[in-house]
């Protein structure tokens, strides 16, 4: 399989940053990386737009955009349920990452980036919005599904931690535990973090 692609298609992303530099760049570094870039705009407004009308598989989007800024944007595309948002970033908007955190972004990628970091970070955006969906699915509210994704990551950061488990894996345990107690994912990311709270202060 060529990278880029799952189930024999190129993914198709749609990117969107004010700078024609930073679309021209990443574009080349999608296409050589296997994906398929089918959008570019410069501002969130555009992007929301395009990305409505298109429905790509990731939108890569920059934080600081003229009108509508990146996480407002991305609020929107995470509440209309279109894709899943990489947001890039600055060292300076550590701050605006906690504002997109709360906007239900999956991923974000600091700025400047190498062509070998940008794969890994949407691979991870994929992974996660996949994530998102089974756990809106499961609470059918998009407010919760956001407030039981943040439990389900601290949990998973747990498992990752204590057991040497990979992201995917820890999801997959939590996941099974939730199906074979018939609990909800929230009840079980609710417990391994409760249990590591009262195992670090014995």
């Amino acid at each position: 399989m060529e990278r880029g692609e799952r189930g024999g298609r190129r993914r198709r992303v749609l990117i969107a940053d004010d700078e024609s530099i930073i679309r021209l760049d990443l574009g080349e570094m999608l296409a050589n990386l296997g994906y398929e870039v089918i959008g570019e705009v410069g501002d969130g407004a555009a992007a929301v737009e395009l990305a409505m009308r298109l429905r790509p598989d990731l939108v890569i989007m920059d934080i600081k955009m003229p009108g509508m800024d990146g996480i407002t944007a991305a609020r929107e595309l995470t509440r209309e349920r279109v894709a899943p948002v990489l947001l890039l970033t600055a060292y300076s908007e550590r701050e605006l990452v906690e504002r997109a955190k709360e906007a239900g972004i999956v991923a974000y990628l600091v700025k400047p980036f190498r062509e070998a970091e940008l794969m890994p970070a949407i691979e991870i955006a994929l992974s996660r919005f996949a994530e998102f969906q089974l756990v809106e699915r499961e609470v059918h509210s998009l407010k919760e599904a956001l407030e039981t994704r943040k439990l389900v990551e601290q949990a998973k950061g747990v498992l990752m931690e204590t057991h040497g488990l990979k992201e995917s894996e820890a999801f997959h345990r939590i996941r099974k535990a939730s199906m074979d107690t018939r609990k909800s994912m929230r009840e079980i990311a609710e417990a391994i973090l409760l249990a590591h709270q009262l195992e670090k202060s014995t």
